[in-house]
Parts: C-alpha cells; structure tokens; sequence
C-alpha cells in the first residue's frame, strides 16, 4: 500500500512539473543614443575668447578635441596633466558652460 502512495505522489509531481509553465525572465535592453550634433573642427577655428579663457583656466593642459555645434557652443575635450581627460563646454564668447545630466 505504501508503494502505490508513493508511486502517485511522484506520478502527480511529474506530472504537476511537466505542465508548470517556465518562468522567463524578460531582457529589457534599453539603447539610448544622444545626438548631440556636435562636428569636430581644426583647434584654428575656436574664437579668440574661447583660446584666452582656455589658457586662463587650464594653463597645463592641452586640447585634446574640439568640436562644435550649430548654436556655436564648442565642446572641448582637455586632457590634464594628470593624463585624465575632461569634457568642458564654453560659448564663442568665452562664458564656460555647465552641462545637465
């Protein structure tokens, strides 16, 4: 009698796990990608303001990429003496730009 307790109850598990339904875990993969319509330009083209403010504020450093949009803010990536490199914003007249993330 014990046998056939035991042969149900393993026919039913088998039974219950082969109908259970998987549970998939859902990849939700999110991709963003940020125009921000900058052109990278020749250093020759960054305004006078912009050259003098850059010298004012990292005497040190060198200039690593620039680039500009079509709202004339320029982009500057400026590569520290510490090897590090940081991206700044500034307007053709020299006014630094704080970047929102």
């Amino acid at each position: 009698m014990k046998k056939y307790i035991i042969i149900c109850v393993v026919v039913f598990g088998t039974i219950l796990n082969t109908h259970a339904n998987p549970c998939q875990m859902d990849k939700i993969s999110k991709i963003e990608v940020i125009n921000d319509d900058y052109e990278r330009i020749p250093s020759s083209e960054l305004t006078p303001a912009v050259v003098e403010e850059i010298l004012k504020e990292y005497p040190t450093s060198k200039l690593g990429a620039a680039y500009r949009n079509s709202k004339g803010i320029f982009k500057l990536i400026m590569v520290l003496k510490s090897g590090t490199r940081r991206t700044v914003y500034i307007d053709p007249y020299g006014n630094w730009i704080t970047k929102k993330k």
